[in-house]
């Protein structure tokens, strides 16, 4: 199986279903964020706080080339991470890519109460959230499969992803 990877905004279910679905097919899977706050030993709010976001965004891309393999593997990027065209292409290139798309309304409701999200923090509200959905809808729809997780289980998307996947 080629690796599958999980991108989209903050809120749409991409660490949600790739646990789901490590655990129902059996393969790793690793959150990059998660990655990157085990090994700096700081959240991401710190990072940005300290280092900047243009120090995250590197260390991003080096941590999806550092733990990327090509086959039996899931990962879900932070929602950023497709912005990167380095990144993006090899992705592309490599494994099968997949944009879970949800509506900035159910974005605000799942992550309002949320404060480990840097470019939101202390601007959590719609208009920022659709700022943000429609500078990066361009990137986010280069995707080779696009699963709108909109009122849906994660059973639901799972199954789509596989479906995706041809994993059936």
């Amino acid at each position: 199986m080629k690796t599958i990877v999980l991108t989209g905004m903050s809120g749409t279910g991409k660490s949600s279903a790739g646990n789901f679905l490590a655990n129902k097919l059996g393969i790793q899977y690793n959150d990059i964020d998660n990655l990157i706050v085990q090994s700096e030993k700081k959240t991401i709010n710190e990072i940005f706080e300290q280092c900047g976001e243009e120090y995250f965004r590197n260390l991003e891309a080096k941590v999806i080339q550092e733990v990327f393999k090509p086959e039996n593997y899931l990962i879900s990027l932070g929602g950023g991470a497709f912005e990167n065209e380095k990144t993006r292409n090899f992705l592309l290139d490599n494994a099968t890519v997949i944009y879970l798309k949800t509506s900035p309304k159910i974005i605000l409701k799942r992550l309002k109460s949320a404060t480990d999200r840097p470019l939101l923090n202390n601007n959590m509200n719609l208009e920022r959230i659709e700022y943000l959905l429609n500078s990066r809808k361009k990137n986010y729809e280069l995707a080779h499969f696009t699963i709108i997780t909109d009122n849906k289980s994660i059973e639901q998307i799972g199954s789509e992803i596989i479906q995706c996947a041809n994993l059936k």
